[in-house]
């Protein structure tokens, strides 16, 4: 079976729920083709193919049949297209015979191979079609305000029936669709047809008397259903047979899709044992916070399953039964191969790279992107799962990106929120990903999306913008709370509603917190006095610059090392007197893409301690390892300057636990911060520098080193603020507040959609 299909009011309108049904019916039954038949230009169909709840068709027919591509590879379906263009005289010619019509307003949209306006039917001159006719065109007029001419003969009809006779199809094995004047050639050809709910009634009285036209009752996709019901397309049973009862929804009020589970997994004599996190992750325990007062709710992430261990996978496991006793982890099974495939080599390959704007050193795999759906797929189908009935599900990260394109299609009742905790970049940027119209497309099938700052949440909307029409519903001042034209990403106005498609997205800006009180426990433990007691003694008469960070090269660990060595250069009074203690949190050992960013940053350590060490002093000591919390707690609690200097950083949470164990400590230290870091729009007071700039960075440096004491204390007193103020507790809730402002998502089943065969009442034209 073939369906030829129009657009705007038939496959595109419609109930939602009849769209789905339509859409997931196309899906699974592979021997129905698919193609768009539309009046619409190539590059306006595009941006319906990014959706992801909308089939991918095999065939489009676009521009009133003047174009005709292969639907996935969007290249000319030949010798069909090459004959067409033969009978085109040119836009040039028609455009400027047809400027001697004042009645005729030219349509601003993308055509090919036809030249259209508006134009209402009393102003339809009799002149218009002979000149059309002179330069070998016909004149095509619908919906009593479009004008299209087309070249001679070329219409949709004529180019679905050659489409059809070039695939060898059965005149009786195509259904075609549509609700306007200009879809009349496509019932002229002969072919079964149906004019959808509502249809042009100049559509209606053309095709009444028509045996093998259908007029339906529903709109859009629901008189398509009819359609292939009355018509027996699916067999004798019709649609019947192919109406599923929908899962039973799940139980959870709130879902949340993480890559990680709250608790570590290991294995201890054989079996799997469960414990605490030991990673500093504030993220989590906030989280679970929200699974309190008896919420019910689900955690999935991915967990390893290994067959050879012959042990039971268990899908559903305790997280912590006094604590939070309606909660359970839904686990999702995954080989130890997806796992270094989705997370560990192709996020970190291709989209971690290109999201820091380092899209030279992206490599991008087709079979890592078909894992990463495998993947992403099973995520949504377990989080359809877990969800009850009108549930939110918040989805977290990059890693994740296809999760909300699935579970929309699989549970449309589902309120959808997604945090990206990763720097968004610009659209350009953005755009070097070949899979980006699948992303976007994926990520507008959610009800609200937030981003740590403004720059970032606008950022998607230009991307989205490039990817599908877009109308920005509502915007928003970023002052006071954001810095506007201080710093790389500043923003003085950001959207925070949209509409692509019809639907409405949530926008927001929503910087993730500290958990202040987890510095304040570790600053009140013994060991952590001790620590500091001991520090001062090591470190008296030394001022200490300190710097915490990953193994990477978005982190500027290089650019830094430099610009310490002209500082040194430049002011040789302050050889033996500071020193650059810089913690280098190595990267997971598969992750060789980092091995020579480390010989590079041992090698660059190692000179500017050639240079300049003497007895006593060493002006770089650099700590390649993982320190313990508690540990880099009393460094923080030490360091007269905090120098974070990343290239690109969403956010940088380091900065606010320097900051607030400063502001606990009574301290006067002076945070140095990269303006390209999404903290720099939030963290009023910081001293900001362009990690880019050798001359800028050495120059800040020297800034706040001297920096007197009462211009320090004032600078922290206002970053001790924000950070207390806008914490990991308040980061959470603003973000779930932000989601349930959401208008809520269409009823699951509702009661004009079509589950059977047609009424009785649905008239039928006569022979």
């Amino acid at each position: 079976m073939l369906l030829a299909t129009d657009l705007d009011g038939t496959f595109l309108a419609g109930h939602p729920e009849n769209r789905q049904r339509l859409y997931q019916l196309i899906g699974a039954h592979p021997e129905i083709k698919l193609a768009f038949v539309t009046g619409r230009g190539l590059e306006v169909v595009l941006p319906i193919l990014s959706d992801p709840t909308i089939p991918v068709p095999d065939y489009i027919i676009c521009d009133v049949g003047a174009t005709v591509v292969d639907g996935r590879s969007r290249q000319a379906v030949q010798p069909l297209q090459s004959d067409i263009d033969t009978r085109w005289p040119g836009e040039r010619a028609v455009a400027e015979a047809m400027a001697a019509f004042d009645a005729l307003e030219r349509q601003e949209v993308p055509q090919q191979r036809r030249c259209s306006y508006f134009c209402t039917a009393e102003a339809v001159a009799p002149g218009i079609e002979h000149i059309a006719a002179g330069l070998g065109c016909d004149v095509l007029h619908s919906a009593q305000r479009y004008l299209d001419i087309l070249p001679r003969g070329v219409n949709k009809g004529s180019t679905l029936s050659a489409l059809v006779r070039h695939l060898g199809l059965e005149h009786d094995s195509v259904l075609v669709a549509g609700d306007t004047l200009n879809d009349l050639s496509m019932y002229e050809a002969g072919f079964i047809g149906v004019c959808v709910g509502e249809s042009e009634p100049a559509l209606l009285e053309a095709t009444h008397g028509r045996a093998r036209v259908l007029h339906a009752r529903h709109t859009g996709c629901g008189g398509i259903l009819e359609a292939m019901a009355h018509f027996g397309f699916l067999g004798g049973s019709g649609i019947e047979a192919e109406v599923q009862a929908m899962d039973a929804p799940g139980k959870a009020e709130l879902v949340m899709v993480y890559h990680r589970l709250p608790y570590e997994e290991v294995f201890d004599n054989g079996r799997l044992a469960r414990r605490r996190p030991s990673s500093p992750n504030g993220i989590i325990p906030t989280l679970l916070s929200f699974f309190g007062n008896n919420r019910k709710g689900s955690w999935v992430a991915w967990a390893v399953h290994d067959p050879k261990k012959a042990l039971p996978f268990e899908t559903h496991t305790e997280v912590d039964r006094e604590r939070y006793p309606d909660l359970v982890a839904a686990r999702v099974a995954l080989s130890q191969d997806d796992v270094d495939t989705f997370y560990k080599r192709f996020s970190k390959e291709a989209f971690w790279p290109t999201l820091h704007t380092f899209w030279e050193r992206a490599i991008f795999r087709e079979e890592d992107w078909t894992v990463f759906l495998k993947v992403n797929r099973l995520f949504a189908e377990r989080a359809a799962a877990e969800a009850a009935e009108g549930a939110v599900v918040w989805i977290h990260d990059y890693n994740l990106w296809m999760v909300p394109a699935t579970l929309r299609e699989l549970r449309p009742d589902l309120k959808i929120a997604f945090f990206h905790h990763t720097y968004f970049p610009s659209a350009d940027v953005f755009n070097v990903l070949p899979w980006r119209r699948d992303i976007v497309g994926s990520l507008l099938q959610c009800d609200y999306i937030g981003f740590h700052i403004p720059r970032q949440a606008e950022n998607f909307v230009d991307v989205a913008r490039g990817a599908a029409p877009l109308k920005v519903l509502e915007t928003r001042a970023c002052a006071p709370r954001y810095l506007t034209y201080g710093c790389a990403v500043g923003l003085d106005e950001v959207s925070t509603a949209i509409e692509v498609n019809g639907r409405r997205i949530g926008l927001g800006a929503h910087p993730v917190g500290l958990d202040v009180e987890r510095v304040r426990t570790v600053l009140a433990a013994p060991q952590t006095a001790a620590r500091m007691a001991a520090l001062r003694r090591e470190l008296a008469g030394t001022r200490v610059i300190l710097s915490v960070e990953r193994l990477d090269y978005t982190k500027g660990t290089l650019e830094k090392l430099v610009a310490f060595e002209r500082l040194l250069e430049a002011h040789p009074e302050l050889c033996g007197k500071v020193s650059l203690l810089a913690v280098c949190v190595p990267a997971a050992k598969e992750m060789t893409v980092y091995d020579e960013l480390q010989t590079r940053i041992e090698q660059a350590v190692g000179k500017v301690n050639g240079r300049f060490a003497r007895v006593g002093w060493t002006p770089v000591q650099f700590f390649f390892r993982a320190l313990p919390f508690e540990e880099v707690v009393a460094w923080y609690a030490m360091a007269d300057v905090m120098w974070i200097t990343p290239l690109r950083d969403g956010l940088n949470l380091v900065a606010k636990e320097y900051v607030a164990t400063q502001g606990l400590t009574g301290g006067q230290g002076v945070l140095v911060l990269s303006e390209f870091a999404g903290a720099a729009a939030e963290l009023h007071g910081a001293v900001l520098t362009n990690p880019h700039d050798l001359h800028d960075l050495t120059a800040k440096l020297y800034f706040a080193i001297a920096m007197n004491r009462a211009e320090a204390e004032a600078r922290l007193r206002e970053l001790f603020e924000i950070v207390c103020h806008n914490d990991i507790q308040r980061w959470g809730q603003d973000f779930l507040d932000a989601v349930k402002a959401q208008p809520a998502a269409p009823p699951a089943r509702p009661a004009d959609s079509v589950v059977a065969s047609p009424p009785a009442a649905t008239e039928v034209s006569a022979a």
